[in-house]
């Protein structure tokens, strides 16, 4: 099989300086912007708990929903090679971060949730369809914690 590389860029951009740098821990903000040439701007900060901006998108959600993305493309692929016709989708992941004393943490499970509304196809064949997608997603492969998937299939 033939390989092929994807790069990816973007552009990464504090935008907390109050006037004093990080001159002290509480001296600045955590706030940031995630660009990329021809697409709309991400406005970032950290965790609330860690001094964030709790309107704007931290690390731990972003990858939680690059995550919860990628199973959806996968999955919606696999349903349309397959003659499920989906109408709906929606899912609401969860992930659990773990906290060390030191100060480092990591996620140890992440559990997706889609709702999937089908207007055709086997009920049996969209769950099992669901395995597949999580194999082949790229983001659930390069992340070293369990994802869970909890699927539920509506019919119309």
């Amino acid at each position: 099989m033939v390989e092929h590389n994807h790069h990816y860029t973007v552009k990464v951009t504090w935008t907390g300086n109050r006037g004093a740098g990080t001159s002290g821990y509480r001296e600045y903000d955590r706030d940031h912007v995630i660009s990329a040439e021809g697409k709309p701007d991400i406005v970032g900060s950290s965790d609330p708990a860690f001094r964030g901006d709790p309107k704007r998108w931290n690390p731990e959600e972003l990858i939680l929903a690059s995550i919860s993305a990628c199973h959806k493309l996968w999955y919606l692929h696999f349903c349309a090679v397959s003659g499920v016709v989906v109408s709906d989708y929606v899912d609401e992941p969860e992930a659990t971060m773990v906290l060390k004393k030191d100060g480092a943490g990591n996620f140890t499970e992440a559990v997706l949730k889609p709702v999937v509304t089908l207007a055709k196809g086997d009920p049996q064949t969209a769950q099992e369809l669901h395995a597949e997608a999580h194999d082949k997603c790229f983001i659930a492969a390069s992340v070293n914690f369990p994802i869970r998937v909890e699927p539920t299939i509506k019919t119309l």
